[in-house]
């Protein structure tokens, strides 16, 4: 039974379970499907701004992976209202495309890890910042800019889906800059490199393409670049 926006649309979907352990995000868990979830949207009328925010990230997130007209759609109701039928509608797209993609792939083999689009650097960041010094969704939020930056280093994302992105992501208030003290610290590093993501020694990245994104994995000798999206920013 979520009661937060962020549980609606991402959380109680998919049947993953994690907890936080040695100060990595999500390095436990288990997949454990709910025979039913219920959504009782009433008391998102309880939440504070905070929780409004992070649980945005999330229907930022899946509006990039499946297509530009649940992002249009979405930077529309942003302008028009956020409250009553309009929400209830965004929930129900999320949920709906996350079900579609957990089905398919229930144990995150192949599609599902295109859910973790922001994540690398987002969890990274949250360890690097004391976890639950950001919420989950400033951190994604923050990670998904870095994502399209990653791709149009590596001429995957174009640039005017990479620039409506972030229109998208700043018009909800969060913070796309690059916090250079905190993803050059040690804290940052080491996160990045314990991502349950990464295998043979390669960091994975999900990465926005033209319609919607795809798994990018980095070898070690270009982590170069990686590092100078974090150092030096990407502008676009």
């Amino acid at each position: 039974m979520p009661t937060t926006l962020l549980a609606m649309v991402d959380a109680s979907i998919g049947g993953k379970t994690g907890f936080d352990l040695f100060g990595v995000k999500n390095l436990a868990g288990s997949f454990y499907p709910a025979e039913i979830v219920y959504m009782p949207v009433q008391s998102l009328s309880t939440l504070p701004d905070r929780e409004w925010k992070s649980g945005f990230a999330e229907l930022i997130k899946t509006a990039v992976l499946s297509g530009d007209d649940f992002l249009d759609m979405l930077a529309e109701i942003k302008k028009e209202n956020l409250t009553g039928d309009n929400l209830i509608k965004l929930i129900q797209e999320s949920a709906l495309y996350k079900g579609t993609v957990t089905s398919e792939d229930f144990r995150e083999s192949g599609k599902r890890a295109l859910l973790n689009l922001g994540h690398t650097f987002g969890h990274a960041l949250e360890a690097a910042a004391g976890l639950g010094s950001l919420s989950h969704g400033e951190a994604v939020a923050w990670g998904i800019v870095q994502s399209c930056a990653l791709g149009l280093s590596l001429g995957i994302t174009p640039l005017k889906r990479a620039q409506k992105i972030k229109a998208v992501i700043s018009s909800f208030g969060y913070d796309c800059s690059c916090p250079n003290k905190l993803a050059s610290s040690d804290t940052f590093r080491t996160a990045m490199k314990s991502d349950k993501k990464k295998k043979q020694g390669k960091m994975t990245f999900i990465v926005p393409d033209e319609k919607s994104a795809r798994i990018v994995d980095i070898e070690p000798e270009k982590n170069y670049i990686v590092e100078k999206i974090l150092t030096e920013g990407y502008i676009f």
